[in-house]
């Protein structure tokens, strides 16, 4: 999933600038004087996606905060394991921090991994999130969640939805709703968000679980329906679309979200400038703005509060992976 696919054109500029210098890397600086050199930054994806750009805007504006450059370090593959497992084996002194995103929970619920979420990195600050939608081709005669529902009911195993792959956010988004709506839907694999989307358009695929950021320009041209979002509340970019949970689902909660980690052990002065500075770039109106802009939101948590939330969402997403028999090699 490739959630923020409309940016500012500063945001881009930004990319296409490359103000991003190499990494000269030396030795570990005192904490008490931290940061007395560029900090890198890895992001586990390749660039020009979601996370590369919120990293690349967000990068820009910490440079100015620490007065150290902020170096992006794109690390891609499996799903975003590999660059993980770089910074779980980086030395522990703040000079190296993660960026992560749902799929560095979601990767824990269903496959074995190199490090361990909880024990191998401390949480430095989170970014924002952005809830899931629920998806349809216009002209297939589905009109709300219920009629979704019902359809589903009278052909089990019958109506295919699209996703991402196995493991992935629109996955778990579907397999949750599987089971609190009691109906058997077929996942489709694909190999991005971008070729799910052009079949759901095309009338190819009749349902998709994608977030409301990737959904948002499609729904807004007319050319998918939007039956119902994955939030505790409506979502300002869209008010007349309801909650999963309005639509008669509760326990339906689905979000995409973005923080930031750091390997284990980082001593704490360096840990709370790191959080420090985070929490200035997030309450900068230019940052709310950005993700408002594509029906996400800010989230400013203390670190020992987002410990707990990747605590309950490995807990939430490996139940829902074990009953729907999500397991990858």
């Amino acid at each position: 999933m490739k959630p923020f696919s409309r940016w500012s054109s500063f945001t881009i500029a930004v990319v296409l600038a490359g103000v991003f210098l190499p990494l000269p890397f030396a030795a570990p600086a005192r904490a008490d004087k931290f940061p007395e050199r560029p900090l890198r930054w890895v992001i586990p994806f390749p660039p020009g996606g979601s996370n590369d750009l919120l990293g690349r805007f967000l990068g820009a504006r910490l440079t100015d905060t620490v007065a150290q450059q902020v170096v992006i370090d794109n690390r891609a593959g499996a799903n975003g394991i590999i660059g993980t497992e770089l910074v779980a084996k980086a030395p522990a002194d703040g000079y190296t921090i993660l960026m992560i995103s749902t799929s560095y929970i979601m990767n824990a619920a269903v496959r074995e991994l190199p490090y361990d979420v909880m024990k191998s990195f401390d949480p430095i600050a989170s970014i924002g999130s952005a809830p899931n939608s629920i998806i349809v081709y216009p002209g297939g005669g589905i009109n709300t969640l219920g009629e979704l529902v019902a359809r589903a009911r009278a052909n089990p195993g019958k109506i295919n939805y699209a996703s991402t792959g196995v493991g992935g956010f629109n996955h778990f988004g579907g397999e949750l709703f599987k089971k609190l709506a009691g109906i058997d839907m077929v996942m489709v694999p694909y190999r991005g968000g971008g070729p799910a989307m052009i079949d759901v358009m095309a009338g190819q695929m009749p349902v998709m679980f994608s977030s409301v950021t990737q959904a948002l320009p499609h729904v807004r041209s007319g050319k998918i329906r939007m039956l119902a979002t994955g939030s505790a509340r409506r979502v300002a970019a869209v008010p007349d679309v309801p909650t999963v949970a309005e639509a008669g689902f509760p326990g339906y909660e689905v979000h995409v979200w973005w923080g930031v980690t750091a390997p284990a052990g980082v001593p704490r002065a360096a840990r709370e400038k790191l959080r420090s500075a985070f929490t200035n770039v997030l309450r900068d109106p230019a940052t709310a703005r950005l993700l408002a802009r594509d029906a996400a939101e800010v989230k400013i948590m203390a670190p020992a509060d987002i410990r707990k939330m990747i605590a309950n969402d490995v807990e939430k997403w490996t139940m829902i992976a074990q009953e729907a028999g999500i397991r990858v090699k």
